[in-house]
């Protein structure tokens, strides 16, 4: 069967159908984590729905066979809309140095392994930096520890402790995955620039 099925509807399957959701959410849970501190915790749950999602999609985009290039474009902008949103707010909600270090490097590494694959992209290499496991944990670690930051108020510990201390073994496994990745891209980089000099 051809890899990139049609679509009941144009343009969408359900896999694409469940991206988009994932970003309604981002406002959603960002209104409420902010509206009052008695919920935190719904922004948390709303926020792990939208991290389920980002397994489910991709689950049923391969077993279903609707795998298409709209949502392969689509499903890491959800990615990165969601987590970045959720830095965002913990670091204005805990506004010290132990959250703001590690969102920055978060966010960072983001900016720069989309910059990465987008070269690789156009270099049709693309290949030579897809997902790896040491990116796959990262994301399933990085997650655990915002929902956890976001249902725990600074305040709240030992939870938000715990959620910390997830959140930095995220930024080693960042750090780690950001430099696999580099390597990887490296020989093509260097290609590219020898072009650029001749």
């Amino acid at each position: 069967m051809d890899r990139y099925m049609a679509n009941s509807l144009p343009g969408l399957s359900l896999p694409n159908i469940l991206t988009i959701s994932r970003i309604a959410l981002v406002p959603v849970f960002a209104v409420v984590y902010v509206a009052t501190d008695s919920y935190h915790w719904v922004a948390a749950l709303l926020f792990a729905g939208a991290a389920f999602t980002d397994w489910l999609d991709g689950y049923l985009a391969r077993k279903l066979e609707q795998v298409t290039p709209f949502g392969a474009f689509l499903d890491p902008v959800a990615d990165k809309l969601i987590v970045v949103t959720a830095l965002v707010l913990l670091i204005g909600s805990h506004a010290n140095p132990w959250m703001t270090l590690p969102g920055i490097i978060i966010v960072g590494r983001e900016i720069v392994v989309s910059a990465l694959r987008e070269w690789m992209a156009e270099m049709n290499r693309r290949g030579l930096v897809s997902v790896s496991w040491v990116g796959r944990l990262k994301t399933t670690v990085q997650m655990v520890a915002i929902i956890v930051l976001l249902a725990n108020p600074p305040e709240m510990r030992p939870w938000a402790i715990v959620g910390l201390v997830l959140l930095y073994a995220a930024v080693f496994l960042t750090i780690w995955s950001m430099i696999t990745y580099g390597r990887a891209a490296w020989p093509t980089l260097r290609d590219g620039l020898e072009d650029n000099k001749g």
